[in-house]
Parts: C-alpha cells; sequence; structure tokens
C-alpha cells in the first residue's frame, strides 16, 4: 500500500477530532500491522467499496473515548456505554467521509457504509480486505487511539 494513502486519513483524524472534541492528536510513524487485535477499547469499523473494498477502523483507548466525548457533550456523559459507542461511530463515520474526500483528489473513488462499533479489552478487527493493514498512531493528552487502513 502506498504510504501516501495514509496522508488524507492524518488530515481527516486531526481535523475532525480537534473540530468535534477540541483535541489535537499528534500522528505517529505510520506501521503495517501484523496482527487484528485492537491498540485500544472501543472501535470503530467502516467498510468502504468502490475501485477498492476495504475497511477502516478508528481505536480508541477507554480514557482516551471517555474524554472524547466529555468534550463532544459538553461536560457529563449520562449513559457512558451508549454515548461512546454513538461518539465513536460518528468519529468514525467523519473521519471516513473526509479521508475519501482527500482520496478521491489521488484517484480513488470510495463509498461507504454505515460504521459499526466494537467495544472491548482485546478484541479484534477484522479487515475484509486480505491486503496488508496500515495503521497510524495519534497521542492526544487524554489518551491514544489507532487509525487502520486495509484495501485491495
Amino acid at each position: 500500500m502506498d504510504i501516501n494513502v495514509a496522508k488524507p486519513f492524518i488530515k481527516a483524524t486531526t481535523d475532525v477530532l480537534s473540530t468535534m472534541a477540541m483535541i489535537t492528536p499528534v500522528p505517529g510513524k505510520p506501521f503495517v500491522k501484523k496482527d487484528n487485535v485492537a491498540r485500544g477499547d472501543v472501535t470503530g469499523v467502516i467498510g468502504i467499496t468502490g475501485e477498492k473494498n476495504g475497511t477502516i477502523s478508528v481505536t480508541f483507548t477507554k480514557d482516551c473515548a471517555v474524554n472524547i466525548v466529555k468534550n463532544m457533550l459538553g461536560g457529563d456523559i449520562e449513559d457512558i456505554v451508549q454515548d461512546v459507542k454513538d461518539a465513536v461511530g460518528e468519529l468514525t463515520n467523519m473521519i471516513s467521509g473526509q479521508a475519501r474526500r482527500g482520496l478521491s483528489e489521488m484517484g480513488y473513488v470510495f463509498q461507504a457504509a454505515t460504521p459499526t462499533v466494537i467495544m472491548g479489552t482485546n478484541h479484534t478487527i477484522q479487515h475484509v480486505s486480505k491486503s496488508p493493514i496500515m495503521a497510524v498512531p495519534f497521542s492526544t493528552e487524554a489518551g491514544d487511539f489507532t487509525v487502520e487502513v486495509s484495501f485491495e
């Protein structure tokens, strides 16, 4: 996978989280992920189709997810599980949408499905493509998260 494909995801992630959660994520060095174990506790996964098929996932540590949701909601969380699930799904959708716009400028055109959210320690992420999984780690003052992309 072309490393330049990471650029629209890095920009989309930074833009979405700074706008929606007032958090400035710092991207780390992209790497090829060798397993399917999530690098956090809550993951939004969205399927993409088009010239290529694949998946995009965003996995947050519990602390990071809770802090982001508090920022998005402006304070207290009434139903932590449901609010985190809803927020992670929405953030995944927004990151996917903005990144797909960036990919279209590179000649890749994708449509996306509705995101699914998976929660739990040591859960796994099943990417639909057998292609390598490119992962981009991010750090924030609120905790860490990882964006993964895999498409044929």
